[in-house]
């Protein structure tokens, strides 16, 4: 492939709003180096690649992955068994469904000891940028304890928090509370005092780096606001009595402007596994209810002001497939998400929630050339995200 190269289209999402007259990405060493209308002048000798009838994005960003689950039954439960081999098997399959789907960045969550981190580390040419948090920081026998990220008490936070900044990790993970496949963990409940989840976010905080607290219980993200993280995963807001986020916390989250991944997105006609179904009864809900209740939970965030960003826990089991980001994305509008926001879910506003925005998730000169072309208007059609017509990965087509 030359190392010039226009991508032209007759529409295009710089990542924040629509270009309804068409767009000229010009990319060069790797690197976007100017976005013009389609009908602008062309540097001579460029070579252009055209895409009638398609729209050109960013590459797209899937904030929430567990690239060790293969998303298969019982995923995250049975990675203890698995060797190295089959393990860097599983990552790169999962790299690779990511791309076909058009991503280009993945935010890892949930690694086993550190396997992620090592793929990241020998480099991912022609595959998704990954961002890695290494193990999650659990209590004892707590949700995922499996993957080698324990913790218990003040010393030992300290020293999970200064051995992820000593690997060099971009997030650091802390499951506040406990999860549906992790047998013996309760949903409902804190699995940290509030002195030590603030202790954690402190720490982390005073080595550079951002906190993502597992939330899906109400109790849980109140924790994690008032501990100071940056971010909420599922955020769910789960009671005994149902799903709902109060007043109050959609304000604190506003607020301080906490971003909130409520990992949507699933294979449609896959059913709900059975402890997601169990939790759900518990709280006196159908997994029908139980949808419309999140549906109500997003949108309250969003009317509220609360930064969403789209991650789909892809890689936990059969309906959390590796690649399903855009139909996380296209979940957002059942909320009553605009389109725009949508999309920024997955581009811009993801790319500042994780740090990046420097790097990607717009069509700025200056970025990396990570695009996705994807054929018919996702701005009048949300399901045009998935038919993917070509994605390119740092200046190199990788799809298509």
């Amino acid at each position: 492939m030359a190392e010039s190269l226009v991508v032209r289209a007759p529409r295009g999402f710089d990542g924040e709003r629509a270009l309804p007259d068409g767009v000229s990405v010009l990319v060069d060493g790797g690197r976007v180096v100017g976005v013009e209308p389609m009908d602008a002048p062309l540097p001579d000798g460029w070579p252009v690649a055209d895409f009638p009838d398609a729209t050109i994005l960013p590459g797209l960003i899937d904030a929430h992955v567990h690239l060790c689950g293969d998303a298969g039954p019982g995923a995250l439960e049975r990675l203890p068994a698995f060797d190295d081999e089959h393990l860097a098997g599983v990552i790169d399959d999962a790299l690779r469904r990511h791309l076909a789907a058009g991503v280009t960045t993945v935010r890892d969550l949930g690694d086993r000891r550190w396997a992620v981190l090592d793929r990241r580390d020998a480099g991912t040419s022609g595959l998704p940028t990954i961002l890695a948090s290494g193990p999650p920081i659990t209590s004892v026998r707590g949700h995922c304890w499996h993957m080698g990220g324990e913790a218990a008490g003040p010393d030992q936070l300290r020293d999970a928090v200064r051995e992820r900044a000593e690997r060099g990790v971009d997030v650091v993970k802390v499951m506040g509370g406990g999860g549906a496949t992790t047998p013996g963990t309760d949903i409902m409940r804190c699995q940290f005092t509030p002195e030590d989840l603030r202790l954690v976010v402190e720490e982390a905080h005073a080595a550079g780096l951002p906190v993502t607290v597992h939330g899906h219980a109400l109790a849980a993200v109140e924790q994690a606001v008032a501990a100071g993280a940056d971010g909420v995963e599922h955020c769910a807001c789960l009671t005994e009595s149902g799903l709902g986020v109060t007043a109050e916390v959609v304000e604190a989250l506003a607020r301080r402007q906490v971003a909130v991944c409520p990992t949507l997105g699933a294979l449609p006609g896959v059913p709900l596994p059975p402890p997601f179904v169990a939790l759900l009864a518990r709280a006196g809900l159908t997994p029908e209810q139980g949808r419309q209740a999140r549906i109500r939970v997003v949108a309250d965030l969003h009317r509220g002001g609360v930064p969403l960003i789209s991650g789909t826990d892809a890689g936990i089991g059969p309906p959390k497939a590796h690649g399903v980001l855009p139909l996380a994305v296209a979940a957002l509008l059942e909320s009553d998400v605009p389109v725009t926001d949508a999309l920024a879910s997955a581009t811009a506003v993801a790319a500042r929630c994780c740090g990046i925005a420097d790097r990607t998730g717009r069509l700025r000169a200056g970025l990396t050339a990570d695009l996705l072309v994807v054929h018919g208007d996702p701005l009048v059609d949300i399901g045009a995200l998935e038919r993917v017509a070509a994605v390119m990965v740092g200046g190199r087509w990788a799809v298509g």
